[in-house]
């Protein structure tokens, strides 16, 4: 199967120094973002665990499909912040932070960077 225009694109623009750093910056910054994300999806479930909740309890909690807050658990899904926000009051939380490299990250902090669009630090 012949590539999609927008690969054949990419292929093109990689060949630009300019373009290629900033593509591998963005993508660098992606991979980063995901982890965080990937990390605070995992600490949210155990905070559902220790609260004795199912997923489907806690998606009726948070007026979501049971479904689809199962595959926010058991894939690298892309939740909203609208999403977080919820589970964090549906579990009492008013925060989860995380140690990352020896530094701790507030999901609400990561949330509040990311609505001014700051980059976040490695």
């Amino acid at each position: 199967m012949a590539p999609a225009y927008h690969e054949r694109r990419l292929r093109q623009r990689l060949h630009d120094p300019e373009f290629r750093a900033e593509f591998e910056r963005a993508s660098q910054h992606i991979v980063r973002v995901d982890a965080l994300v990937n990390a605070f999806v995992e600490e949210l479930d155990r905070l559902r665990q220790e609260a004795g909740m199912s997923k489907a309890d806690l998606a009726r909690e948070v007026g979501r499909d049971p479904a689809n807050l199962r595959r926010l658990f058991s894939t690298d899904a892309n939740p909203t912040l609208k999403t977080f926000a919820a589970i964090l009051d549906a579990l009492g939380a008013e925060d989860v932070s995380l140690t990352v490299h020896g530094r701790t990250v507030s999901l609400i902090k990561l949330v509040c960077e990311a609505a001014r669009q700051e980059p976040i630090p490695a």
